[in-house]
């Protein structure tokens, strides 16, 4: 078994000013795992995605619209982005997420 490490989303990542950084946890064919911070006011424009994603929030708060509809999450939330579904995502607050996307 390869050696396996304990991690803190919140520490695995940090933001920077007026931008949205990324960190690749997972990278398989089968989906993706990936870390986000984003600074306040930053955000996502609407677009769709073929594949299921959930968004579970590490800190912060955002505004996730889904096919038109808001949702307020906050630290410990999460919700499922319905493949081809439009979404867009807004920073309320600085924010980390985790965003799984399972494409099989």
């Amino acid at each position: 078994m390869p050696d396996l490490e304990v991690s803190n989303l919140k520490d695995l990542i940090s933001y920077q000013e007026d931008s949205i950084v990324s960190r690749t946890i997972i990278d398989r064919e089968t989906g993706t795992v990936t870390l986000f911070a984003f600074d306040k006011g930053q955000g996502l424009s609407e677009h769709t995605a073929p594949f299921d994603a959930i968004v579970y929030v590490v800190e912060g708060e955002v505004e996730v619209k889904i096919s038109g509809r808001p949702y307020h999450l906050k630290e410990g939330d999460m919700i499922v982005m319905p493949a081809n579904e439009p979404h867009a995502l807004k920073a309320l607050s600085r924010f980390k997420m985790l965003l799984v996307m399972i494409r099989d």
